[in-house]
């Protein structure tokens, strides 16, 4: 039994990145292959990628998901859309000195919109959109870049542009799949000329990533569920890098997640099965869980007791990952979403790499 505290560390508060490297490429790259640690460039990604591999990743794109207003009643409210169900319905995170009650009516974006609070779907509220155009529409017009709740600025035009996946294609998501913010177009052209194969798929990342883990043994918690949508294309570059012995490489976590749980939903063919189509995802990735798809994986460095740093942990091996982040921290590595990246090979698939 895993408890909270084997996945708890300390980290020096200078090391949490409150901005983006000056270059998107020019993030530092922590190679972890087993207990083996090699401090690189993210832009020398292309030298450490077979020819035969795919690198997939999530095209989601970020929408302006945070409003500010007023209870009917007259309480301040802060509102942080999960997940737009539709254009008149969503999921959110409530922030107020009193829970709204039910059929409560807030005036959001000084009075701009209403919407109506009708239930709650776990930790969430379900709000209906009144009059306006469409949720979609609103949080363009009218909402505010949800930049994670470590990062302690408010959203400036920067970040409007670097908290984006230059390949983003699909509004969506409320939080980005950050390991993607380090590719430039400049590295995927390298990429490219390389002869490495890229492939796509969406996930939309809701605002229960942030979600912390409130019990002690992480069996009982109960993981956020989120959208993906997984193309064709991408399922036939995953079987041509199988076919031709390359390896699937996962640009993030949530990338990870929309593949694993796609393979677990297929009829399998051999270890390697994916069926293209939409789902949804709640699975929770914790060590001893078995990966049937991904073989290497881009990722961030994670918080302390979250759900991702205990999937990185189970998909690197605990030990091994307990050693990559004490070096970081001893090299001053930067952390979280605008920090640097790690590339790390799955503890069970026998990956060193001769270029290491």
């Amino acid at each position: 039994m895993f408890t909270i505290h084997d996945f708890d560390f300390a980290l020096p508060e200078e090391l949490i990145a409150q901005h983006p490297a000056m270059e998107r490429s020019g993030s530092r790259l922590l190679r972890v292959s087993g207990n083996l640690l090699s401090d690189r460039l993210f832009l020398e990604l292309p030298t450490l990628i077979a020819p035969e591999d795919v690198l997939v990743m999530n095209d989601t794109k970020v929408i302006k998901a945070r409003f500010w207003g007023r209870k009917e009643t007259g309480g301040q409210v802060e509102v942080l859309l999960e997940r737009i169900i539709n254009a008149r319905r969503a999921l959110a995170q409530i922030r107020a000195s009193r829970t709204p009650k039910p059929d409560s009516r807030l005036l959001l974006a000084e009075g701009a919109f209403s919407v109506r609070v009708t239930g709650r779907e776990g930790d969430f509220f379900v709000l209906e959109l009144e009059g306006g155009d469409d949720f979609w529409a609103m949080a363009e017009a009218h909402g505010s870049l949800p930049l994670p709740p470590y990062i302690a600025h408010t959203p400036e035009a920067d970040d409007y542009l670097r908290y984006q996946t230059v390949y983003a294609r699909h509004p969506g998501a409320v939080a980005a799949p950050t390991a993607g913010l380090h590719f430039d177009n400049d590295l995927l052209a390298r990429l490219e000329a390389a002869g490495i194969q890229t492939a796509r798929l969406t996930l939309h990342v809701g605002a229960g990533t942030f979600q912390p883990v409130r019990v002690e043994n992480i069996a009982e918690h109960k993981m956020h569920r989120e959208r993906y949508t997984l193309p064709l294309a991408t399922c036939e570059a995953i079987r041509r890098a199988r076919e031709n012995g390359g390896k699937v490489i996962a640009v993030g976590t949530t990338t990870l997640r929309a593949l694993e749980s796609a393979a677990l939903d297929a009829t399998l063919d051999g270890d390697f099965g994916v069926n293209a189509g939409e789902g949804e995802t709640g699975i929770f990735i914790t060590p001893g869980f078995r990966f049937r798809i991904v073989d290497r994986l881009i990722t961030n460095f994670h918080l302390p007791r979250s759900t991702l740093l205990m999937l990185v942990s189970a998909f690197a091996g605990m030990d091994n990952v307990r050693a990559a982040y004490a070096h970081a921290i001893r090299e001053k590595y930067r952390f979280f979403s605008y920090g640097d990246a790690m590339l790390l090979d799955r503890e069970d698939a026998g990956l060193a790499s001769s270029n290491f």
